[in-house]
């Protein structure tokens, strides 16, 4: 790749460095320079700008951050498409994640210009969390450096995969001695189950019994012929040996021994073994707490399917420290509060306007309009589908019953608009109103732009970063701007303000320095079929006529 100081007769094609404000508006780093923009920028009495040049064995930074996140991704994990050099790795499910350490480290050694970041192996993964990110450093890499990591990311297993936890039937054992109270009984019971809930289980068989290695054993026998897929077993005293009262029972009931004890504080004194495929694990003490501690970290790899062998465990050590402890600047309880949400994926929504009347287009309802076998409103509808977009609101109005005839069979929510008349704006209001709480922002799509894809809509949604001044996201196609156009949710209040037929094009205009425009190759962003010659034309490019 070529970098450094270009002069405006030689910057058609090329990658501008850094942001440049210009009479209309700013033309944002990363953007390929079109004959028009270096006429803009000639105007302003620019001789020259700093700018990248790919060379015949450049990978522009996209297409190697998403062909490396295709390569890493393992079940359970979805990749987002590639802007600006970033594909995020996100969470489909609840579980583990489970990242090949050795892997990582290779990968993130062979070249500066590749980054791979994770959360910490055997997190507790939500769905829609960002679990990793890929991050392509200059504009390009070379072929031979992305070969080089894709070839490592191909041989192992999955580098991140989420672990998913499986619904088991777990048995409790508690043994007594004598002046026990049955309000520990109780806690010890109430902290189980609130652990097994929050991993998807239903509450735990339990058993009580004497503390003795017969009574033990009989009631280890007994869960296990009741088909309980995990035991545990907590004892009135906690375990201190191989051949305490607790372990003593499990081997009685024909079990083995597999590890005692852990480099986990709190959480030292666990026990682990087996009785044919059954997990048998000796608590704790600490178990009867809700707080974190090291019966966690097991019961969780248990429920996902993943290991707990002797390397597993002496791993643990590394973090392995949880106890409240004076050096910490704050107690762990506060700690917690303290801690930022996770990161996640923005939860985009999608708007599908569908209430005109088509007037331009005559007596012909454009959007029941017949295209490749499929009305032209179904075609935009399932593309949103198709997309990362999630929930797809659909707003009628003129012909509603017949628009909503056409979508049948789609995952779509629909709202009506009686105002259809008036204008797109107040389909806007209707639409913005029917969105969810928990939305982060919407993609307003029209109903009359068959050929837009899948890939457009994943790539402003990857594009989206408020964080970033990336707010609203427009795609363009040769420098022009298109639709569909993706808000934030912060400008939810304003688009029920919108009157006429112009939809949000004077918000976008109040608001250029939160404009992201995001470059496609797909023209279908600048075509809208509102016309009988536009529907013609569209009928002739379907049949290649």
């Amino acid at each position: 790749m070529q970098f450094g100081r270009i002069t405006l007769r030689d910057a058609e094609g090329a990658i501008l460095a850094h942001s440049l404000k210009h009479a209309t508006g700013v033309f944002k780093k990363g953007r390929i320079l079109s004959a028009e923009d270096v006429e803009l920028l000639r105007a302003m009495d620019l001789d020259e700008v700093v700018a990248a040049r790919l060379e015949a064995d450049d990978v522009h930074e996209d297409a190697a951050a998403a062909a490396l996140a295709a390569a890493i991704a393992g079940p359970g994990i979805r990749t987002t498409a590639a802007f600006t050099g970033r594909s995020n790795l996100i969470a489909e499910a609840r579980g583990l994640l489970s990242v090949d350490h050795a892997v990582l480290m290779t990968l993130n050694s062979i070249d500066e210009a590749l980054t791979v970041a994770t959360l910490p192996p055997f997190a507790v993964l939500e769905p829609r969390q960002m679990v990793a990110t890929i991050k392509i450093i200059p504009f390009a890499v070379s072929r031979r450096t992305l070969e080089a990591a894709l070839a490592v990311a191909r041989k192992a297993t999955p580098l991140v995969r989420v672990a998913i936890f499986e619904s088991r039937r777990v048995g409790l054992v508690q043994t007594r001695l004598e002046g026990m109270k049955e309000a520990l009984f109780e806690k010890t019971k109430t902290a189980v189950d609130t652990r097994l809930s929050a991993l998807g289980c239903a509450a735990c068989e339990e058993r009580r019994c004497a503390h003795d290695e017969g009574a033990v054993a009989e009631q280890v026998k007994d869960l296990r012929a009741l088909g309980c897929d995990i035991v545990l077993v907590s004892g009135a005293s906690a375990i201190v040996d191989r051949r305490d009262v607790v372990p003593a029972g499990i081997i009685e009931a024909g079990g083995q021994i597999d590890y005692f004890g852990m480099p986990v504080d709190p959480g030292n004194l666990i026990l682990l073994a087996h009785l044919g495929t059954v997990p048998v694990i000796g608590l704790p003490g600490c178990a009867r707490s809700p707080k974190l501690n090291g019966f966690d970290w097991i019961l969780q790899r248990l429920l996902a399917g993943l290991p707990v062998d002797r390397s597993e465990i002496a791993a643990m050590g590394s973090g392995g420290l949880l106890k409240e402890i004076a050096s910490r600047p704050l107690p762990r309880a506060m700690a917690v509060e303290a801690d930022p949400v996770p990161a996640r994926a923005p939860k985009v929504a999608a708007l599908l306007l569908a209430a005109g009347q088509s007037r331009r287009m005559g007596s012909v309802n454009k959007l029941l309009a017949v295209v490749a076998g499929k009305a032209m409103v179904r075609h935009v509808a399932e593309t949103l589908v198709a997309s990362q977009a999630e929930p797809i609101i659909v707003v009628t109005g003129h012909q509603e019953d017949e628009v909503k005839a056409a979508l049948s069979g789609l995952d779509l929510g629909f709202t009506h608009n009686p105002e259809f008349a008036s204008g797109l704006a107040s389909s806007l209001h209707r639409g913005v109103a029917a969105l969810p709480e928990d939305c982060d922002a919407v993609l307003v799509c029209l109903g009359d732009m068959p050929m837009i894809s899948p890939a457009v809509a994943d790539k402003l949604i990857a594009a989206f970063d408020p964080l970033e001044g990336r707010a609203i996201c427009l795609p363009t196609h040769k420098g022009k701007r298109g639709n569909p156009a993706l808000l934030a949710r912060r400008f939810f209040a304003e688009m029920q303000t919108l009157s006429g037929d112009i939809g949000a094009r004077p918000l976008i205009a109040a608001y250029p320095e939160l404009v992201c425009e995001v470059p496609v190759d797909n023209s279908a962003v600048l075509f809208d079929a509102d016309t009988p010659e536009a529907l013609e034309q569209l009928r002739r490019d379907e049949t290649g006529s």
